[in-house]
């Protein structure tokens, strides 16, 4: 295989944009064909275009500082994404990339460490020369071990709608499996910062859409339908509403918003003790009806309401983003076919954990409102 360093490039584009120009506003697509130029001397990360399209940048630019790390390491995830830029893979990959660097060498270009190496492991990845990674010199060159990780990556079938721990792990083989996905919400941060807003890209390099049904953004995250918001979070009329309501004809099918873990699967008994979910509801009966909690990577948890049968996954299931978990319905209090859908932070069930669902989706390259 051929290595070559990644240029210093600036995205030359020509842009239609059809109907309305709302930057992750709906109704948007961004059809972009690039031309790759060398730099003539501008270091800035370049391309914004929509949600969030990054192009490839200069590791020896000025960059950021993002906590906790140092300015070597955050050189070594912007030479990481730059490989994964000059390869033509999406921006997952590069969020993919740079977690994995995280939890394998906490993004240090780590040498011989003596008796404290795991067997003969070295470099970004630790990847080891005795398992065909290549020799101690290459693979303690960052782009040499960035082009070995994704070209690895590239051969995992599916590998763009699995769970970040998952996909990496195909590729480490670690002995630590569950390890990666801690680091999913900080390696996206540095995928954002490095690269202009790139992991809430959705979409691949050459077509970028705000909003697709079954499309998962580069942060991992997709929506759980297509359809207009109603009932919103907080409101006037509705205080103590925790989620927003998707107003959508009964039957549809809902969708996990990232990968994770099921942790509740219920018929939410009603205001009087009543777990009656195969039913209708209607307003001021209580409870959420047939639901569905998840926690994912960060100690986030969603939470979908009032479908129309049992749903599709059991407790302790691991979903992947954009896996179907149920159908729209009306069961609970509900006063016809829609999904309450509710997003946590450290998985706090309470009211107290709640969050706006419109601008945290917003927040992840996959905004919520687009008409079904």
């Amino acid at each position: 295989m051929s290595l070559r360093r990644p240029r210093k490039v600036v995205l030359t584009v020509a842009v239609v944009v059809t109907l309305a120009l709302l930057c992750c506003g709906g109704s948007l697509t961004v059809l972009v064909w690039g031309a790759l130029r060398e730099d003539s001397g501008n270091n800035l990360i370049n391309a914004s275009l929509a949600c969030g399209k990054g192009g490839a940048l200069d590791p020896d630019s000025q960059l950021p500082e993002i906590s906790p790390y140092g300015g070597s390491q955050i050189r070594n995830a912007a030479i990481i994404i730059n490989v994964g830029a000059d390869m033509g893979l999406p921006p997952r990959a590069w969020v993919i990339a740079v977690a994995t660097a995280m939890q394998e060498s906490a993004l240090n270009n780590l040498g011989d460490l003596g008796a404290r190496n795991d067997h003969d492991s070295l470099g970004l990845f630790q990847q080891r020369p005795s398992s065909g990674w290549g020799t101690p010199k290459q693979v303690r060159d960052p782009v040499y071990a960035s082009t070995k990780f994704y070209s690895k990556l590239k051969t995992i079938q599916g590998w763009q709608k699995m769970a970040l721990t998952q996909a990496a792990q195909a590729v480490q083989i670690s002995a630590y499996p569950d390890a990666y996905a801690k680091h999913e919400p900080l390696a996206t941060q540095i995928v954002n910062q490095l690269a202009n807003g790139a992991a809430n890209a959705v979409g691949d390099s050459v077509t970028l859409q705000c909003s697709v049904s079954g499309a998962i953004a580069a942060s991992g995250w997709t929506v759980p339908l297509k359809g207009p918001v109603g009932s919103g979070f907080r409101t006037r009329e509705r205080p103590n509403h925790q989620g927003v309501d998707i107003s959508v004809d009964r039957y549809r099918p809902i969708y996990a918003v990232a990968s994770g873990t099921v942790s509740v699967v219920k018929c939410d008994e009603d205001f009087r003790g009543r777990k009656s979910c195969n039913v209708d509801g209607y307003p001021g009966k209580g409870g959420c009806g047939w639901m569905v909690e998840i926690v994912h990577a960060g100690n986030l948890m969603t939470r979908y309401c009032h479908m129309v049968q049992q749903p599709f996954v059991r407790k302790n299931q691991q979903v992947v983003a954009g896996e179907q978990i149920g159908r729209v319905g009306t069961s609970g209090n509900s006063s016809g076919p829609h999904l309450h859908f509710e997003v946590h932070l450290g998985n706090d069930r309470s009211s107290a954990g709640a969050v706006d669902p419109v601008q945290f989706m917003q927040g992840q390259g996959a905004p919520l409102g687009n008409e079904g």
